[in-house]
């Protein structure tokens, strides 16, 4: 039985190069991530056929945010397809929308809280209100929970504190911006480790790079798991 709690991002340009890469996988992981870039590249069609034809879970990562209407009738013609996770931006109507979407159905929501490529650096030129970055992921998460997020994601410098939300009891944190020791950060710029993300509250990791770039993305996979606590 796999370890779900890493899940492997197939940032790769399209649906024939995610369905080979998780072949070359194999039984390694469980859980796969498909985000906006291969939308326009068979994205759904792969995540239909790895959860229905090879029993994969599966983590649609849209980061959807639109007028609340919009996000309700989004998330319900995506919830037909029978997916674990999918993403929206964390802001209250938002969530709010994407759980009325979801409902009935067994689609996890789960709320963006700041993109783990960002720094406060980026939230100045993207002119949002000032403080500490940390603290505003903390409080983004708590309204997400609020609104009924079944998680959030968050990097894992964050993990911690947002588990020890009382608004975070029972709740799903993914971190995205996770680094195997030695491996490059690419963009990400709130980063650690597997080891700590788990240890630090974490319930799932997402790595794409360090895994799928690898001579052997299933043994890269399993050195991932054997690493986790």
């Amino acid at each position: 039985m796999t370890d779900d709690r890493l899940i492997v991002a197939l940032d790769v340009p399209n649906a024939h190069a995610g369905l080979e890469l998780a072949g070359r996988i194999g039984d390694a992981v469980g859980f796969y991530k498909i985000g906006l870039g291969m939308l326009t590249g068979g994205g759904l069609a792969l995540a239909n056929e790895l959860k229905q034809e090879h029993g994969k879970r599966i983590f649609l990562d849209m980061k959807l945010f639109d007028i609340s209407a919009t996000i309700e009738a989004a998330v319900r013609g995506l919830a037909q397809f029978d997916l674990d996770f999918l993403t929206v931006h964390g802001d209250p109507h938002v969530v709010r929308a994407a759980k009325q979407g979801a409902a009935g159905t067994g689609l996890k929501i789960l709320g963006v809280t700041i993109l783990t490529s960002l720094d406060r650096g980026d939230l100045d030129d993207g002119m949002m209100r000032p403080g500490d970055l940390r603290e505003m992921v903390i409080e983004r998460a708590a309204r997400a929970f609020e609104a009924g997020a079944d998680g959030v994601i968050a990097s894992p410098q964050e993990a911690a504190p947002i588990r020890a939300l009382p608004e975070a009891a029972g709740r799903l944190i993914v971190t995205p911006g996770v680094r195997p020791a030695g491996a490059a950060l690419g963009d990400q710029k709130r980063v650690a480790t597997p080891a700590r993300a788990i240890a630090d509250g974490a319930d799932h990791i997402v790595i794409g790079r360090p895994i799928w770039q690898a001579d052997d993305p299933a043994a890269a996979a399993r050195a991932v798991l054997n690493d986790l606590p």
